[in-house]
């Protein structure tokens, strides 16, 4: 963890790979963001993008390489269930994206979220 003023950076282990969350606004720790302690991820699936063949740098700090389970194709938006590690991962995008992007179950693809569209919360 990293705090600079109201900006908190939380670095998170999921079965050994690497996401970030940045928390706005936390004067101060909450007791439960503890190194050890165990917290669910959460990000909306309206805040995960797509890329097929990404090169290069990006600044996205939350990168998962993921497979194309099921495509639920909209007129307008799409839902789009990927398999990350054991993990199901919803994203929702445009249905033109999905056309550009030519979608198909099998596909290898990453997920990108962004750091301060990951929210933390205490595990129950």
């Amino acid at each position: 963890m990293q705090q600079s003023g109201a900006i908190l950076l939380v670095d998170v282990d999921v079965d050994g790979h690497g996401f970030s969350a940045m928390l706005i606004e936390s004067a101060t720790q909450l007791a439960w963001l503890r190194e050890g302690n165990t917290i669910d991820l959460i990000f909306k699936e309206t805040e995960v993008s797509l890329a097929k063949n990404l090169s290069g740098m990006i600044s996205m700090r939350n990168r998962m390489n993921c497979t194309v389970k099921h495509v639920e194709r909209g007129e307008l938006l799409s839902k789009i269930s990927l398999q990350f590690l054991k993990y199901t991962i919803t994203s929702a995008i445009t249905s033109r994206s999905v056309d550009s992007l030519d979608l198909k179950v099998g596909d290898e693809v990453e997920a990108l979220v962004k750091a301060n569209e990951v929210s933390l919360m205490k595990k129950q």
